[in-house]
């Protein structure tokens, strides 16, 4: 092929026909300069050879012989070929079998050596390795190294990923911009990006690799950081609303309730923002139930009493419908006119909505995204706030944002994120937390069971809705999928089939999952809020969904599909009310450490320690995941290992001879990173 550059398209590669070009596509991988930043899972040690008799059993080692006889080919049955030889050197004799590659009987030549790199098997005393991997012992290119393991998707192999990506890297690498300030380069004694990129893909030794690794991590939260203390400096001098009308003691009057001690606290904290020059911009952790639409209550009242206006935001309709209810039945008595915007309402009401919001006659909103379109306009508003944070990304926020001047931000959180992690993914925001519960809340029993208690479980569901309970039943999958391979496996339609059919044939019950139509999901969602259904079998659409207080069972199958996190976001759906609620977790794990983890949540309803263990015991795969927030990818820092490498890069961006004129590519980049969010620095 022509010399390679970053722009080659990979269908220019020999290997790469139109069905291996629409598999890359799906990683991302169209072009030579994609391959440079598509880092390594993880890695195979090739460097470790042994002669045949000394070879480690059970260990993946490399071990250079001799085929001592020609390969043999079987057909065992339909769909299952076996070719088998035996390699030899000065010490001993190796088995070595194949399945399913007929064309290795001509490609290993008797008398030829090779380097073969595989597990080492006992079988019958003698030394064996099946399938493994080899070359020429006099052209080596794939042994006697560390070998990159890539993210694979059906129709690639590894294989094939190495070898493209050792060709652009060869070819590419080299010329690739350096995007470290040279200071910082020097000061931390960095490699620069051609070596990092080489070394990453293709180590020469384990030193050199974490070298590089941890340059790359350095640099990605170097310019995550970087870009969090500009936002947080341009909003700093922008000029909000200042709303200090309304003495917190009026508006505690108002509650049909006391507030938390933390409730206080975080109160003061929102006053004192909403008071001072510069827009608030306040994210409020905690736990479902400890009170953070009180938060929220009182900064939209703080609004409308200075004469301006406020909306909040919510993700779904029915919680928007919720919130609504609630801040028209604390509001309203103080004279505030609050009003609800969404999709589903008719074409008439949205214009007198959007006519009167425009007017200033309506000084609190609630709504979904409707808020966000076209034809939304506020007389004066003065706050936004946002509810359920991580279903949002930041342009949303953003666009919320920009129906005022300058509006104040308040932005609500049931995710519990360990505090350190919620510096970094909010590193823009203020971070308040609500620890506290009311009193009077009665912790959920949590349960750890495996699924031979199915009968029991069934029998404790039935009693508690004959006591008139309501009961959630949690599924990984939507349906059913035979590459799983997992019979026990529960998915949402077949499962409530199954319930429905089998086990509550006398019971109301429906199921929910995101594939179905945003009105249906609606739709089954309020008829359980209503109490019309008894038995909800979902997947983690419930997650983030309207308060039912009269549902007292959560119960999770396949527990150990699930994070930490996100079963405790779920033991949230209950508890709600005055009756005893109970969470189940059902798995059949054996896994140790996973029966750990979910031990773990059975132990503590405390979410910011169970976030914190998720953190460890996964990484920060749960909060970076879906990257909702609309910060730049992490690909390979990694929050609860480079707690150092965080800090140094902190101290690094903080620097002031980052301002200089001769930096201005860096801030550049900093602009181009965070470019998914075009109006982030706006």
């Amino acid at each position: 092929m022509e010399r390679i550059d970053w722009d080659t398209p990979l269908s220019a590669f020999p290997g790469v026909g139109p069905a291996r070009q629409r598999a890359l596509a799906k990683l991302g991988l169209e072009r030579a300069g994609d391959l440079l930043t598509f880092y390594p899972r993880s890695y195979e040690d090739r460097t470790r050879s042994y002669p045949v008799a000394q070879a480690p059993v059970g260990e993946s080692v490399c071990v250079e012989a001799m085929v001592a006889q020609p390969p043999r080919l079987s057909r065992i049955r339909r769909g299952l070929d076996l070719v088998k030889t035996r390699a030899v050197d000065d010490t001993g004799a190796l088995e070595l079998t194949f399945f399913n590659q007929p064309y290795l009987q001509n490609a290993l030549r008797q008398g030829e050596s090779y380097v073969f790199y595989g597990k080492i098997d006992l079988v019958g005393g003698r030394r064996s390795m099946t399938n493994p991997v080899f070359e020429p012992a006099s052209r080596r290119k794939f042994t006697g190294r560390i070998m990159p393991r890539y993210p694979l998707t059906q129709g690639l192999t590894n294989h094939l990923l190495i070898t493209l990506a050792q060709a652009a890297v060869e070819a590419c690498a080299g010329a690739l911009p350096e995007t470290l300030p040279a200071p910082v380069l020097e000061r931390y004694r960095l490699p620069g990006a051609g070596e990092a990129c080489r070394q990453v893909h293709f180590p020469e030794s384990w030193a050199a690799l974490e070298a590089a690794r941890s340059r790359l991590a350095f640099e990605e939260l170097f310019y995550l950081t970087v870009g969090l203390s500009l936002l947080r400096k341009r909003r700093e001098a922008g000029r909000g609303t200042a709303l200090n009308t309304g003495d917190p003691k009026d508006f505690q009057a108002l509650l049909p309730f006391s507030l938390t001690a933390a409730q206080r606290r975080v109160l003061d904290e929102c006053a004192r923002d909403l008071c001072a020059g510069p827009p608030m911009n306040r994210l409020v952790q905690g736990d479902v139930g400890s009170g953070k639409t009180a938060i929220a209550a009182f900064c939209l009242w703080r609004a409308a009493r200075s004469g301006a206006q406020g909306a909040m935001m919510a993700p779904t309709e029915l919680l928007a419908q919720q919130h609504y209810q609630t801040l028209k039945a604390l509001l309203e008595p103080a004279h505030v006119v609050v009003a609800l915007l969404t999709g589903s309402q008719t074409a008439k009401e949205k214009r007198a909505i959007k006519a009167a919001l425009a007017a200033g006659d309506i000084q609190v909103v609630v709504g979904t995204h409707a808020l966000l379109s076209q034809g939304v306009d506020f007389q004066n508003l003065a706050l936004a706030v946002v509810d359920e944070q991580h279903r949002f990304g930041v342009g949303q926020r953003s666009a919320l944002a920009a129906k005022g001047v300058h509006p104040h931000l308040l932005v609500l959180s049931a995710t519990p994120i360990p505090r350190t992690l919620a510096l970094i993914l909010y590193g823009d925001l203020d971070v308040s937390v609500l620890d506290e519960l009311p009193p009077g809340r009665q912790p959920v029993e949590t349960y750890l069971v495996s699924e031979r208690y199915h009968q029991r479980l069934y029998k404790f569901i039935d009693r508690l809705v004959e006591e008139g309970r309501q009961v959630y039943v949690i599924c990984p999958a939507v349906e059913e999928d035979p590459e799983e391979g997992d019979p026990t496996l529960k998915s949402v339609e077949q499962y409530a089939q199954y319930l429905t059919q089998t086990v509550f044939p006398h019971r109301r019950l429906a199921f929910v999952h995101g594939r179905m139509k945003a009105r249906d999901k609606e739709a089954v969602m309020a008829a359980f809020a209503a109490g019309d259904i008894q038995i909800l079998v979902s997947t983690t659409v419930v997650e983030v969904g309207v308060d039912v207080p009269n549902a007292a069972l959560m119960v999770v199958e396949n527990a150990d599909r699930f994070g930490l996190s996100q079963l405790h976001q779920l033991r949230g759906r209950v508890g709600r009310g005055k009756h005893q609620s109970y969470c189940v977790l059902v798995s059949n794990t054996q896994n140790p450490e996973t029966r750990a983890r979910l031990k773990a949540l059975c132990a503590t309803t405390d979410g910011f320690r169970i976030a914190e263990e998720d953190l460890k015991a996964r990484g920060p795969g749960d909060f970076f995941g879906q990257r909702q927030h609309g910060l730049p990818q992490l690909h390979l820092a990694d929050l609860s290992a480079d707690m150092r490498l965080l800090a140094a890069a902190q101290r690094a961006a903080q620097d002031p001879y980052l301002q200089r004129p001769e930096h201005q590519p860096m801030w550049d980049r900093v602009r181009q990173l965070f470019q998914e969010n075009p109006d982030i620095f706006n």
